[in-house]
């Protein structure tokens, strides 16, 4: 299944939006608009069998003119990732007509989030990326119109520990999270002696020791880190069409899902983790 067709978004959806917020939504909807990249299909088609497929979904939603995100930490009890934050999603079933078709019905089995709602629309599916686990991650990008849905999710007890949310300028600029109701500094949830943001670069000999950097951003709950905070950064420079007030990249880093993706087939290994 290789599949990143959206249905169309009529006009009138954006229309509970801001003019700023909505100039946020038209970028992420002209990355759908532009030409499919065919080489990054291929190498999802050949290189990565559909038991390594995976989606996530990013839900942006506006609150008091600031564009912010869905997101979960992950439940203690979970054999991956316990305790760290995610997007909604996991791995493509067999039953799946789509990436997008994926995302959604993660979101839903998580949180709760109603299938077909019409208060949810797909804007964007964006360039895969490599989680750990060699999963390919497809990121899906929604937005919601009536915000008060958030208050109507439940978390899967045995998936989910807890909901919140972030604004998604924060992963481009740390210091936008300032006023938010943040995990205390030095606790479970951010033992980092930083006041918001921590980095730190580490080696994938399997990439021919290329260094991989990982962005680590305080949240109210869990970090916001790895690969999450990867799909976030990615989508927040389409979004705002900005970079990051940070270097993002470490010396030599791979950068795209085509790079890593090719080392891979070029017989450089097997993806490390990279989350």
């Amino acid at each position: 299944m290789v599949d990143f067709a959206i249905p169309a978004v009529p006009a009138t959806v954006l229309e509970p939006f801001s003019p700023e917020t909505r100039v946020y939504i038209e970028r992420l909807l002209a990355t759908t608009r532009a030409s499919p990249d065919l080489s990054v299909s291929h190498l999802l088609a050949s290189a990565h069998p559909q038991s390594k497929l995976g989606a996530v979904l990013i839900l942006l939603y506006e609150q008091a003119g600031e564009l912010r995100v869905l997101l979960t930490t992950r439940s203690k009890s979970l054999r991956t990732h316990p305790g760290q934050t995610a997007l909604p999603g996991g791995r493509v079933d067999d039953t799946d007509a789509s990436f997008i078709e994926t995302a959604y019905r993660e979101a839903y089995e998580e949180v709760g989030l109603p299938l077909n709602s019409p208060d949810v629309h797909t804007v964007a599916v964006l360039e895969p990326s490599i989680s750990l686990y060699k999963i390919v991650v497809i990121p899906v990008v929604a937005i919601l119109t009536r915000p008060s849905l958030l208050r109507e999710l439940k978390a899967e007890a045995s998936e989910v520990a807890c909901i919140f949310t972030h604004p998604l300028r924060g992963v481009l600029d740390p210091s936008i999270a300032a006023s938010e109701p943040l995990a205390e500094l030095g606790s479970e949830d951010w033992p980092y002696e930083v006041e918001l943001y921590s980095t730190s670069d580490s080696v994938v000999p399997i990439l021919g020791n290329m260094l991989y950097r990982m962005h680590r951003f305080r949240s109210s709950a869990s970090p916001i880190k790895g690969l999450t905070a990867d799909l976030l950064i990615k989508t927040a420079k389409i979004a705002f069409d900005r970079s990051p007030v940070y270097e993002q990249y470490a010396p030599g880093q791979l950068k795209t899902f085509k790079e890593i993706s090719e080392s891979l087939v070029s017989g450089l290994g097997q993806v490390k983790e990279l989350v």
